[in-house]
């Protein structure tokens, strides 16, 4: 496969990528933000570079006295201590500059870092949805983690690097000119190599990146659906398709390794045949009486004092290549358009209405085929149906998640796509079966949705859904630090502080899209009859695949194949005969 093509198409199905102009103006930004730190440790490594100059000079003049039989003991003394002079000098001013450009590493990465953060938060739930975890994934660990490396080791090197040469190259030349002439042979025999290295790796590196998106996003959704992958028969079709990702990504790892295997060798040329070409015309040059010989000599130990940095350089060209990749992929998160257009208009009042809805996550295979409802405010209804019928679509577009393909859904007569994010979160909220526990206290998390609530509304929304008791009987209540590296938190009581959440954000409309499900079935009944209390007064969408959700609500929608099919109270739904009450006998029968 071209690697154009593989990243090309693996693009379309992911989040945006940025182009190389937009990476160099983001790196130009930064570097104008940082230039004062920059041209304070740039100003060292010159100091640094210029006292490394000294050894090349001095053992120069020694060669030159002792050929020449006029050395004196004083001479050379004199030479020796301006050595050690020169070392101390280096030393010193290395050890500063490499400690700046340490520290100006790690505030450019942490404003990177806290751009990217801020760009994938504002992603669209739309967007997020439709490109799947793979490709976020990815660009959440593999990119940042090469951009990471690079700039807090590749930055610094880079600076002393391109310093130590350009002060070397400037006083071989000072120097002889004529001496210096076989460092044309580095350029020479570089060139060409490299140039189409570079060609050639952008591509191929935007292939080998979309390869360990879908490769991420392969291995994630079979691990987190290993039951559904076991209980319907599909290990070997999943296997094969981890495999078929495991291929594409082995194929693009071995172009990209082909790639820099052919320009490696040319590296190495270039790296040692100016100091050759240096000792021998050097040797030529003074052996015919064009140069002192001191001048020849601190000429060659010039070109010898290029091989580290040089070496060095070329070290990191491919891991910057490899990063400059993963900062378009990071970049490009910024990228991706609102999904929506706010009008500014405001509701009218709490009336949600959906009418006519169809939705499709491929074009030309609706999900949701004409759905109407309209839900009077303050009423429960519960949504049932057999899996795969539609009802966590529709969740998702009566929460304001995403918009129908065609028709609408209103609240107060205003479409929730034209809605200020700000304030259609005030309006509606979703809760799913899925749930986070951020690094922090219990408090921190339960405040996410309000960060003014104090201690007695936390304790509250707790109460509420039957949280507060053993959130108390924490090692430190509500200040007890949970999340990755802190008090972990079992399944059920992290679904309970997402439901605390949603009783804080207090928005008029809740979809509860089967919030309850790790609960078990006595816990579960619990809670939300524990939570229907604190509901009263408020629209609420509940999705559901426990019946008892459905006996408690106001009204019942039955959805199956994306439409309703049903629609009632529990008791005209049974008295009617149709498919909830098949459901209801079968559930009872099974409890």
């Amino acid at each position: 496969m071209s690697p154009l093509a593989g990243s090309t198409d693996h693009a379309r199905r992911t989040l945006p990528i940025a182009a190389g102009s937009v990476v160099r103006a983001h790196v130009g930004v930064l570097l104008r933000e940082h230039r004062r730190a920059l041209a304070v440790v740039l100003a060292w490594h010159l100091v640094a570079a210029v006292a490394g100059l000294a050894g090349p000079w001095v053992i120069g003049q020694v060669v030159g006295l002792v050929t020449t039989g006029r050395a004196a003991v004083t001479d050379v003394d004199v030479l020796v201590v301006l050595l050690g002079a020169a070392v101390l000098a280096e030393t010193g001013a290395t050890w500063v500059a490499r400690r700046g450009s340490f520290v100006l590493s790690e505030q450019v990465f942490a404003r990177l870092r806290e751009d990217f953060v801020g760009s994938a938060v504002r992603l669209p739930l739309s967007t997020v949805e439709r490109a799947g975890t793979g490709d976020l994934l990815a660009r959440t660990t593999n990119d940042v983690d090469a951009i990471s490396y690079v700039i807090r080791f590749g930055v610094p090197t880079v600076v002393v690097s391109v310093t130590t040469v350009g002060v070397t190259v400037v006083a071989a030349v000072l120097v002889s000119p004529l001496a210096a002439l076989p460092l044309l042979l580095t350029p020479l025999v570089w060139f060409l190599p490299t140039r189409r290295y570079l060609r050639l790796a952008g591509p191929g590196y935007l292939w080998e990146h979309a390869t360990y998106a879908r490769l991420n996003g392969v291995a994630a959704e079979t691990v987190e659906g290993a039951a559904t992958v076991d209980a319907l028969g599909l290990r070997a079709t999943r296997g094969e398709r981890f495999a078929d990702a495991v291929r594409e990504s082995h194929d693009a790892e071995r172009y990209t390794t082909g790639l820099r295997l052919r320009w490696f060798p040319w590296l190495e040329v270039g790296f040692f045949a100016p100091i050759a070409g240096a000792l021998l015309w050097g040797g030529y040059l003074s052996w015919h009486g064009v140069v002192p010989v001191a001048s020849a000599t601190a000429v060659v130990l010039y070109v010898q004092r290029l091989l580290d940095p040089l070496g060095e350089l070329v070290g990191l060209l491919d891991e910057i290549q490899f990063a400059a990749t993963s900062m378009s992929r990071i970049l490009g998160v910024g990228e991706v358009p609102p999904d929506r257009v706010a009008t500014g208009a405001e509701p009218a009042d709490d009336h949600l209405v959906a009418e006519g809805v169809r939705y499709a996550y491929r074009p030309g295979h609706d999900v949701l085929h004409g759905v109407s409802l309209d839900l009077r405010p303050g009423e429960r209804l519960a949504v049932v149906g057999p899996s795969g019928a539609g009802k966590s679509t529709l969740g998702r577009l009566v929460a304001g998640v995403d918009g129908p393909r065609t028709g609408r859904i209103t609240v107060g007569g205003v479409p929730l796509v034209d809605l200020e994010l700000d304030t259609l979160r005030g309006q509606v909220a979703l809760v799913t079966q899925e749930h986070h526990v951020f690094v922090g206290t219990l408090a921190d998390n339960l405040r996410l949705p309000r960060p003014d609530a104090g201690p007695g509304q936390l304790e509250s929304a707790l109460a509420a859904v039957d949280a507060l008791d053993w959130a108390q009987r924490l090692p430190e209540g509500l200040e007890t630090v949970v999340g990755s590296g802190g008090h972990e938190l079992t399944e059920a009581q992290a679904q309970q502080v997402a439901l605390a959440r949603l009783v804080l954000a207090d928005p008029h409309t809740l979809v509860l899209d089967e919030a309850t499900s790790l609960l078990d079935p006595r816990a579960a009944r619990h809670l939300e009859r524990s939570l229907a209390a604190v509901l009263t007064g408020r629209t609420v969408v509940a999705i559901a695949h426990r019946l008892h959700t459905a006996h408690d609500a106001d009204r019942v929608a039955v959805v199956d194949d994306g439409r309703v099919r049903e629609l009632g109270s529990h008791d005209e739904l049974i008295a009617a005969d149709g498919d909830y009450a098949a459901l209801w006998r079968s559930w009872r029968d099974e409890g």
